[in-house]
């Protein structure tokens, strides 16, 4: 529990918190136990006694007593027990031992850099993508608004075109390197959520759908599967939850899965930043990538998920680097993060577009997810992996930066070419 205290910020004192509530269910559980033991010792004495004698009288009346606190003493525990295991699921995951310790973003450091920013002729500013895709009249901001408010975004034309050709060069790609391509619902259940730590402490970033109620007489079951569902968030969910409640075969180790799907975020990121343009929206499309490995494997297998990630990028000839994160910035529950950030020259800045994850246990306990190491075997806690495969919109944004001409074309990525009829670049807009 003390490794927690590595991410800072206020965690010592949700540990305390928890640490006082913890020990105070123990106390009431040693008083209960206490209690109940009174109560055999109660009635093995009453067995031996005259029902008529006055000595019976009040061991019952001493019964009566000890069963009314028990039963208060019961309540007592199971209320604190509720308290505690929902404070220690406020509480993020243990940093592994080879993540740096930081403060903020500032503290990451850089693992790698591939490839090189695009050269434009002297004189010339790139542009933000929001102004290529508007210039070519394929991103269409205002009408995205209209139907559905802010932060939502038509794609049109080539946005729409491209957007496919990333989603199956994509996945392509990942399963021709062993990936199983799977294809999730997009609502979930509350336990889904809960299982991969969105909930409880996301709940507010989330968007729940408001159910009706069904008719009288009709079983909802008939309506919905659930009636508390959510869009979910990112395919983690989806993709981490096929196994859970599951005990898997140490043989089959490890799983790996690829799926696409549409995420949806209630929060889209700080107050007043990346207002304009693709980087943070409500509704996003996203190629997901989840592993399930063995405790002793789970880091190879980090390295190796990363690396997965960023041939994307490196079949699309853009410029990244990739960022080991520090204590204060990883996610909630990942034990060691790396983020890809590709290079946008509109914005004169690296950008995040993927997130690889070790989880280590912290899902596979929510979720119930096993693994038998040999038969007979006493079944333990997976690991869990996972990172974007990678953000398409994101990608988009950087194609749209990274080749865009001065004429206002845009050069389309050969590896994208044969997902676009063969088609080298999306005509300049007419003048």
């Amino acid at each position: 529990m003390d490794d927690v205290l590595r991410r800072g910020g206020d965690v010592g004192k949700a540990v305390e918190q928890w640490k006082l509530v913890d020990q105070k269910r123990k106390s009431l559980q040693g008083e209960l136990d206490g209690l109940r033991a009174s109560r055999n010792s109660a009635n093995e004495r009453m067995s031996k006694l005259d029902k008529k004698s006055a000595e019976f009288v009040a061991a019952r009346d001493e019964l009566k007593l000890l069963a009314s606190k028990i039963k208060e003493d019961e309540a007592a525990l199971s209320a604190t027990e509720a308290d505690a295991e929902q404070q220690l699921l406020m509480l993020p995951n243990a940093p592994h031992s080879s993540v740096p310790d930081g403060k903020n973003e500032h503290d990451n450091q850089v693992l790698h850099v591939w490839g090189t920013a695009p050269t434009f002729p002297d004189g010339f500013v790139p542009k933000n993508h929001w102004d290529v895709g508007e210039a070519l009249g394929i991103l269409d901001f205002e009408r995205g608004a209209k139907i559905s408010g802010a932060r939502f975004t038509v794609l049109k034309g080539w946005a729409s075109r491209l957007t496919r050709a990333l989603m199956n060069y994509m996945l392509d790609l990942h399963t021709s390197n062993g990936y199983q391509e799977v294809w999730p619902p997009a609502l979930v259940r509350r336990a889904s959520l809960r299982g991969t730590a969105q909930l409880p402490k996301f709940e507010a970033d989330v968007f729940r759908l408001a159910m009706p109620e069904p008719p009288p007489g009709t079983a909802p079951e008939s309506i919905v599967p659930d009636n508390d569902l959510f869009l979910s968030p990112t395919a983690e969910v989806q993709v981490t939850n096929l196994h859970s409640d599951e005990i898997l075969d140490a043989s089959v180790l490890p799983i790996k899965y690829c799926a696409y799907a549409p995420c949806f975020r209630a929060e889209a990121g700080a107050y007043g930043k990346d207002t304009r343009g693709l980087i943070r929206q409500h509704q996003f499309d996203k190629v997901e990538l989840v592993k399930f490995t063995t405790p002793e494997t789970s880091y190879a297998e980090l390295d190796a998920l990363r690396t997965d990630a960023e041939r994307v990028l490196q079949g699309l000839g853009l410029h990244y680097r990739v960022m080991t994160l520090c204590t204060a910035d990883m996610g909630f529950g990942s034990s060691k993060t790396y983020d890809l950030e590709v290079w946008l020259p509109g914005q004169n800045a690296f950008r995040e577009i993927s997130s690889c994850s070790n989880y280590e246990d912290f899902q596979a306990r929510r979720a119930k997810i096993r693994y038998r190491p040999n038969a007979g075997d006493k079944p333990r806690m997976v690991h869990t992996l996972n990172g974007s495969g990678i953000a398409i919109g994101r990608t988009l944004v950087a194609v749209l930066e990274q080749y865009q001409q001065v004429d206002g074309s845009v050069i389309i990525p050969p590896a994208l070419r044969p997902y676009c009829g063969g088609l080298e670049r999306i005509p300049a807009p007419a003048v």
